[in-house]
């Protein structure tokens, strides 16, 4: 550890925890500006980029990987089905379980959401140079791995738990 990770928050500026927290208040604010023109929510975007990744998935599955209870994703995944963003299905083993998929409609408006995000993520890396983007993203990604693994005792949420927007 060196000693700039080792000093108290008083001899280096503001806790870094708490521009983190600054910087994902800030995105947020940006993503629903962009994303409301297109009829999106922040929430929406989440939940239909997870399933442009992995379709098929039902309401409960959706709702751990958005890190939402069953019953916020059960009324978001009714909202993006009347709203003909996606459109859901039984379950071929168990028709009790609804499974969702992106519609045609569905399809077309996440990349049009994708393509505002990545403008507002391209403002977002403007102050940086493409080297230290790389290595912006690449710290960020250690940092989401170590808090995300299990800790030593084996409890807490893997990797794999770990699912975000556009990702």
């Amino acid at each position: 550890m060196t000693e700039r990770q080792t000093s108290g928050p008083g001899r280096r500026g503001q806790r870094l925890t708490y521009l983190v927290k600054r910087l994902e208040m800030a995105e947020r604010a940006r993503m629903d500006e962009v994303l409301r023109p297109l009829g999106v929510t922040l929430h929406q975007y989440t939940a239909l980029s997870i399933l442009e990744r992995r379709e098929g998935l039902s309401s409960a599955q959706l709702a751990r990987r958005h890190y939402v209870t069953p019953q916020a994703m059960h009324q978001l995944v009714a909202s993006m089905e009347r709203d003909g963003l996606i459109q859901r299905r039984p379950d071929e083993a168990n028709r009790r379980i609804l499974r969702a998929w992106l519609t045609e409609h569905g399809a077309e408006v996440l990349r049009a959401c994708h393509d505002v995000v990545d403008r507002l993520e391209a403002r977002m890396l403007s102050a940086l140079t493409l080297a230290e983007a790389a290595v912006f993203e690449r710290a960020l990604g250690q940092c989401l791995a170590a808090l995300t693994e299990p800790d030593a005792k084996g409890s807490g949420p893997g990797p794999a738990d770990v699912q975000a927007y556009g990702a």
